[in-house]
């Protein structure tokens, strides 16, 4: 039909029969050619040859060439409206956030908000939400592709899905925080913490506290801080300045705690204590457990242990307990002065306050013991170890090379 001219061409019908069996019998790249001269034939392609095409190329791992159908049918009116059913829509959100494909997935996510929009105008209305999971899924593939489309759009669906009946959860909005420190947006991410801490701002346990910690939840927002130096740790300083002088002012421990932390990983200890300091005297504002252990970082690093230590004992007279962050700051900075028995001392401590100590700091621990010939501190790490049923790891490998004779017989 297609050689012998315009006296017999193909139809849209004609189209959709030919590449609905063809996708049928698992034909994918003739039915994709004949797609193909379909769409630049300007036909429009029926409902069901486009699921088709949709879930054939998901379950090929073709996800490139469906991305590029879906943009061609986009940029056509009469194929723009074409939408796959609710279940493979999301099928294709899934698929795409687990490769990482921000494209797809921003696609995948558009479809879901044109069905529920639908099911709100119908009548009777359908509501429809999707799982708050794959929203956090795809803030996560936004972060990591730095995707600001693929960002606006799971946040926009996440609303839609919770309609205002409830708050979404801390993990949602620290990705949301992840997601604008990677694309560099540091005054959009700190917005997102704004929102955190009006939602989530009175932590009742030390979990709840972890919502703020610079060393694990908001990393990625130190990091984004601390990526270009002092100069955009100012930047970002200043910015907190005035807005705490804006109206309704806002002021954030854990904006400047970020801030402490950020300086703490470019090795400025002035920027660091300076920016302390100011949290009480400038702001008004009480540190928490993360700012004395911000600071402590810092202070570790370039090993002023003796400050460290009086940092932790400020802490203690403030009415501030020390977590088990703070212990093992204090051992690692007295590992890095080589002081294996004040290190020890820490974590007897650290046990007695009901802490335990983890395998990374009773390795690092009993490294250094190895190295200084401390064999009795040595001997109590190893006791630790089984008290607390760690695994030694690297015990053959290294009574291997321990135990090699050496010999210039063959020399």
């Amino acid at each position: 039909m297609i050689h012998t001219g315009e006296e017999a061409s193909p139809d849209e019908e004609s189209y959709d029969l030919v590449i609905g069996l063809l996708f049928l019998v698992d034909q994918i790249d003739p039915a994709l050619k004949f797609l193909d001269l379909a769409l630049k034939s300007g036909y429009t392609l029926s409902t069901s040859v486009f699921s088709d095409c949709v879930r054939v190329c998901v379950n090929a791992g073709r996800l490139d060439t469906l991305m590029s159908i879906i943009k061609r049918c986009k940029a056509m009116d009469q194929n723009k409206a074409l939408c796959p059913p609710w279940g493979l829509s999301t099928y294709i959100s899934d698929v795409a956030v687990e490769a990482d494909h921000s494209k797809l997935a921003y696609y995948g996510l558009e479809f879901l908000v044109q069905w529920i929009v639908r099911g709100k105008s119908a009548q009777p209305s359908l509501l429809l939400s999707v799982d708050e999971g794959l929203a956090i899924a795809a803030l996560g593939t936004a972060a990591r592709t730095c995707s600001a489309p693929l960002l606006k759009a799971a946040w926009e669906i996440l609303n839609r899905s919770l309609r205002d009946k409830r708050l979404p959860s801390p993990e949602s909005y620290l990705a949301k925080i992840h997601a604008f420190a990677a694309l560099g947006e540091l005054r959009f991410a700190f917005r997102a913490l704004h929102e955190l801490e009006s939602a989530y701002g009175n932590p009742e346990s030390d979990e709840d506290t972890e919502i703020f910690s610079p060393f694990s939840s908001l990393n990625p927002l130190v990091r984004a801080c601390s990526k270009g130096g002092f100069s955009k740790l100012d930047e970002v300083y200043f910015q907190l300045e005035n807005l705490s002088r804006a109206n309704p002012p806002y002021k954030s421990v854990a904006a400047f705690n970020c801030i402490i932390l950020g300086c703490s990983n470019i090795w400025d200890l002035d920027r660091a204590f300076q920016t302390f300091e100011a949290i009480q005297k400038t702001f008004d504002l009480t540190p928490d457990i993360h700012s004395f252990n911000a600071l402590m970082s810092a202070f570790g690093k370039m090993k002023q242990t003796f400050e460290a230590s009086n940092v932790f004992a400020h802490m203690a007279n403030s009415g501030v307990k020390p977590n088990e962050k703070s212990y093992s700051l204090l051992v690692d900075a007295h590992l890095i002065n080589r002081d294996t028995k004040s290190a020890l001392g820490v974590v007897k401590d650290m046990m007695l306050a009901g802490y335990s100590p983890s395998k990374e700091t009773l390795r690092k621990l009993r490294r250094r013991c190895v190295r200084e010939f401390d064999v009795d501190g040595e001997e109590e790490v190893r006791s630790l170890f089984q008290q607390l049923n760690y695994r030694m790891d690297g015990e053959y490998r290294r009574g291997i090379l321990f135990g090699l004779q050496y010999s210039t017989e063959f020399v």
